[in-house]
């Protein structure tokens, strides 16, 4: 990977209600990577993009309190009970996007592009923080045998360690929706770090991340998949990005 700008600290701001990075504008490889076993033909060919711009992203995927303080309740299929800090979830593509514009001017879904270099923070391993993951790095329920080793429930954000960026959860407890229209591979992507709008599956939108009743090779940084837009899933959350 080349990060032509990699922060030897992390700036956090506070802009309204959310907690957020500044992600510095540079320059890396998208996608799967040649000695990760998993990787699969959605995440190809490898590409390199160019984050002009840099950007704010949420630390955190928006949790319960952020969600009921700007939209006045949690959504329906959120589980009663749980603490206000897990993420929300059962949150249409729709649901996010009203979200990002309530709560203030330029706040928008990352692009597919954005996601995974916040997500990489700098670095260029198969999951963020080196070419393993284990249960004390990030939430999931299964190892690659199938058996049962994580929590398989909801964490509060930022149980675990934060990458490079100072990003929490980036992997694991909520796949996050991005606002890119489902292609299944990469030719033909943009280079730029917009999201890619034109063509693909209409009525899909990317989800990235891996949630907390996942595999590992979910939770690696290429990984990726689709949902409907409105898809309410218990392991489908979102962040919200603000342009400088």
């Amino acid at each position: 990977m080349q990060n032509q700008s990699h922060p030897e600290t992390v700036e956090r701001l506070t802009t309204g209600l959310l907690k957020m990075v500044s992600v510095p504008s540079g320059r890396y490889a998208m996608g799967g990577m040649e000695d990760d076993k998993f990787v699969s033909e959605v995440e190809l060919p490898s590409h390199e993009v160019t984050v002009e711009r840099g950007f704010l992203i949420s630390e955190t995927p928006v949790t319960r309190d952020e969600w009921c303080e700007v939209m006045g309740g949690i959504p329906a299929g959120n589980l009663p009970g749980l603490p206000g800090d897990v993420p929300v979830v059962s949150v249409s593509f729709a649901d996010a996007q009203t979200f990002c514009r309530e709560i203030g001017e330029n706040h928008r879904l990352p692009s597919e592009a954005e996601w995974e270099f916040a997500c990489r923070g700098g670095r260029g391993t198969i999951f963020p923080n080196g070419s393993n993951i284990s249960t004390e790095e990030a939430n999931y329920f299964y190892d690659e045998l199938g058996f049962q080793i994580g929590k398989g429930r909801l964490m509060p954000v930022r149980s675990y360690g934060a990458n490079e960026f100072g990003l929490f959860d980036t992997v694991g407890n909520v796949c996050e929706w991005v606002a890119d229209v489902w292609h299944p591979g990469y030719a033909g992507a943009p280079s730029d770090a917009q999201p890619w709008l034109e063509g693909g599956k209409r009525g899909y939108r990317v989800i990235r991340g891996g949630g907390w009743d996942h595999l590992p090779r979910v939770l690696r940084a290429s990984w990726r998949d689709w949902a409907p837009e409105a898809a309410c899933w218990d392991n489908l959350g979102f962040r919200v990005v603000k342009d400088l």
